[in-house]
């Protein structure tokens, strides 16, 4: 699916076509480090065959008490600070680790910034989240139902690991982004030019979670303890991510009328290195335009794009104006892409301190 304003030309008598812009981001991490000489020695593996498999060092870990409704306020009340403390009618959370299955996130959320009486509610797209949050924000901005949105993408996906599975316990991480958007024009720095988003059911078995959810409750005998543990295919989730990010980030350039030699930054979920790499090359923009942290917080889910959009800003790494691409992909299967011109952020903060 497509969708994106009007292409344009600026003109005294032709004003840009209105769109969603981007105010605000920030992230947050757990203190606790993983490194990966820290993995089980049972799973018979070393830092070197970590890193050469997915690119990363060491990940963080929400420590024992600590849910994903505590790292998505700590994200979200830091980039509403960033944006400036303007007033946010609406709140949008994306997670796949919700505190709870019922009450969503958001509204707890909202109150707990103090931005109660605003709309609020949830987003579950895996690893998309953030993506498919970011096209409903802008969706619910160009509609009217919203003047300044907060959306937060945060998961623990550390509650979710089999202990005894390695192919999972390499990869993933704790952590939380979030961003403030409110309407504006096309064309300014920070507005978000197009969408492309997608998805195919028939792979919703490559990466679930089978247990916890009313089919177990309606055939309780049908499962046991251990489908409540995440479980990925990976061999075929690799080769569905490049195609399908590859592809949807082509279609979103070609939508926002940009070459791929144009972008500027290229953000993509940061799941694997090697993933990153191949959709790199196949769209293809140069590796050096790369935006990435997987190496120091491997995957955060739904968190990871503006995780890495955040960490890279804090060391100046981006610039208003910039074309910056972000491409995705999770369980479901859903992918998405989205084409944006970077913000001119009044300051910003650290989305990773330093290791402790």
């Amino acid at each position: 699916m497509l969708c994106a304003e009007d292409q344009f030309t600026p003109s005294a008598s032709r004003p840009a076509p209105p769109a969603a812009v981007l105010e605000g981001i920030a992230g947050y991490v757990p203190a606790e480090v993983v490194t990966n000489d820290e993995l089980p020695s049972a799973w018979g593996i070393d830092d070197a065959w970590v890193r050469r498999r997915t690119g990363i060092r060491e990940r963080r870990r929400a420590a024992p008490g600590v849910s994903t409704g505590e790292l998505a306020l700590e994200a979200g009340s830091r980039a509403l600070a960033v944006a400036g403390g303007a007033p946010v009618d609406t709140v949008i959370v994306a997670t796949s680790t919700p505190d709870r299955p019922m009450p969503a996130m958001a509204p707890r959320l909202a109150t707990r910034l103090d931005l109660g009486g605003a709309a609020a509610w949830d987003v579950s797209a895996a690893c998309s989240g953030f993506l498919y949050g970011l096209a409903t924000a802008a969706g619910a901005l160009l509609c009217g139902c919203a003047d300044r949105v907060l959306l937060v993408a945060a998961d623990v996906y550390s509650t979710l690991l089999d202990p005894v599975d390695r192919s999972t316990g390499i990869v993933f991480g704790d952590g939380a982004g979030a961003v403030v958007l409110r309407r504006g024009r096309a064309g300014e720095p920070g507005s978000i030019l197009a969408f492309d988003l997608g998805s195919d059911g028939s792979g919703d078995e490559l990466i679930e979670v089978p247990g916890g959810g009313a089919r177990e409750r309606s055939t309780p005998a049908g499962y046991g303890p251990e489908d409540r543990y995440f479980r990925m295919r990976g061999r075929e989730v690799f080769q569905h991510a490049v195609t399908r990010m590859t592809r949807s980030s082509q279609a979103v350039l070609k939508h926002a009328g940009w070459a791929p030699e144009e972008v500027d930054r290229f953000c993509a979920h940061q799941a694997n290195a090697r993933i990153l790499t191949a959709v790199g090359e196949r769209v293809p923009v140069p590796e050096p335009r790369g935006v990435s942290n997987i190496d120091r917080v491997g995957n955060t889910g739904a968190a990871s794009i503006p995780l890495a959009l955040a960490d890279a800003a804090s060391r100046g790494e981006l610039h208003a104006g910039e074309k910056v691409l972000l491409t995705t992909f999770g369980a479901g299967l859903t992918w998405g892409s989205a084409a944006l011109l970077w913000p001119r952020l009044a300051h910003t903060v650290p989305g990773i301190e330093p290791t402790p």
